[in-house]
């Protein structure tokens, strides 16, 4: 809703938070609930109530039963909210259900099409654009019946062709929802041919970056557990930072120098958070890739947040869902200069190395980058070589990208015996000195 001055004043949302007795959930109902109203915050929401419940079942027909409805709509009439927004993702028919109850002028979203709305009011790249449109349409087609003509009306088109439309209503031309199923499931078929292609250009990319043999370390984590202000604190790169979840959706690569004169590329992607939708993490597996191609991952946490261990699966169980490979990886303890949770944390083979950091107050970025080098240290390969004189720029390169131990002038060459990453050892290894050995080093 907006002033005649242009004020934009937040429209009031009611949270519904239903618990299953039998669930395991990452996060109690109440913790969820704060996260939910702090991504109702961000989406331009204004939080006026909470609805819960403790459920043996989900109810197949309303999700929380008919009496929970009833208490629901008089919260909205008490409270004259105009959001509804339940915790989890609710089904096509539960959608149908409560939009019958609730009537055409309350909005009714779940935790999914709240996150991809954010999205839509973040994504500030074609890619990213794309990644979020199809994620929105795949979300949008089991649900497209004909109550939704009424958002359409209203919307008049989406955040991507630069219309407002409210909360809920971002992103993929909500005039195009009142057109039939089939030509959604065209846009959705020439969405993925685009993303293919993006696809495409970043293996591309990074098999050209393979090749200069510069290790990646990519930072991954809980949303808001400070990765952007980390990354720009340590590469002085100007990457948007707030406070706020989900403040940057592209992934963003900067070449640092770590103590030892090792060069690396850091690269920093969306962050996690629990109950990410599905389709988004499948529209988003491209810059995801960035992430499974990585040498070394820096897991940044929140130290702070009383639920960080429940953050941390939820982190894990997202690279799960992506494939993720065995990489090493770094735990960052990031804003250890505020008061911070005594966890202890269960033993996990993939974390060679544990640090305490304040990316705001720039204390322990020293101790991260030893460790970073001690940990990339154990992934070079220890080879003897012979370059010949005409190639000084491979001689250069392995004194830039590895450590040289020995060097010695010959007739034919200089030997050198280096500890180099092992895509710079693919691409010399015709110059391997014939009856060295070279092995990964194990230190």
């Amino acid at each position: 809703m907006k002033l005649l001055d242009n004020t934009v004043i937040p429209e009031p949302a009611i949270l519904i938070g239903a618990e299953l007795r039998s669930a395991r959930n990452l996060l109690p109902l109440s913790a969820s609930l704060d996260e939910l109203e702090r991504l109702a915050e961000t989406a331009g929401l204004s939080v006026v109530g909470r609805v819960t419940q403790l459920v043996n079942h989900i109810d197949p027909a309303t999700f929380v039963g008919s009496g929970k409805v009833k208490e629901i709509l008089e919260a909205v009439a008490d409270k004259r909210a105009k959001v509804v927004i339940f915790d989890d993702e609710l089904s096509p028919r539960h959608q149908r259900e409560l939009s019958r109850h609730l009537g055409n002028d309350i909005k009714l979203l779940d935790r999914s099409a709240l996150i991809l709305d954010i999205f839509a009011q973040h994504a500030k790249t074609r890619e990213g654009a794309l990644q979020v449109e199809l994620a929105q349409y795949e979300y949008r087609l089991p649900r497209l019946t004909r109550q939704w003509t009424h958002l359409a009306r209203q919307a008049g088109g989406g955040a991507a062709r630069g219309g407002s439309g409210g909360v809920g209503l971002r992103g993929p031309g909500e005039t195009q929802l009142e057109v039939d199923k089939r030509e959604i499931g065209r846009r959705i078929a020439k969405l993925r041919a685009d993303l293919e292609d993006v696809r495409r250009h970043r293996r591309l990319h990074r098999s050209q970056r393979r090749k200069s043999g510069i290790p990646v370390v990519a930072l991954v984590g809980y949303t808001n557990a400070g990765k952007s202000t980390l990354l720009n604190t340590l590469s002085e790169a100007n990457v948007y930072v707030a406070d706020q979840l989900f403040a940057t959706l592209d992934p963003t690569t900067r070449r640092i120098q770590l103590p030892t004169g090792r060069e690396i590329l850091l690269t920093d992607t969306v962050g996690f958070i629990q109950k990410l939708p599905t389709t988004l993490i499948a529209a988003f597996r491209a810059t995801l890739e960035e992430i499974v191609e990585a040498d070394l991952l820096l897991h940044i946490i929140d130290a702070s947040d009383p639920y960080v261990l429940s953050n941390i699966d939820a982190v894990e169980d997202t690279l799960a869902e992506i494939d993720m490979p065995s990489v090493p990886r770094i735990l960052v303890w990031n804003k250890s200069d505020r008061p911070t949770i005594e966890v202890t944390l269960a033993d996990n083979p993939l974390y060679l190395a544990s640090v305490r950091t304040s990316a705001l107050a720039k204390t322990g970025l020293d101790d991260l980058m030893r460790a970073m080098d001690r940990v990339l240290e154990t992934r070079l390969i220890q080879a003897t070589l012979l370059i010949p004189y005409e190639r000084g720029d491979i001689l250069s390169q392995l004194y830039h990208q590895g450590h040289v131990s020995q060097h010695e002038s010959t007739g034919r060459g200089t030997i050198v015996s280096v500890r180099i990453p092992h895509a710079l050892f693919e691409k010399y290894s015709t110059f391997q000195v014939k009856g060295a050995q070279s092995d990964v080093s194990e230190n």
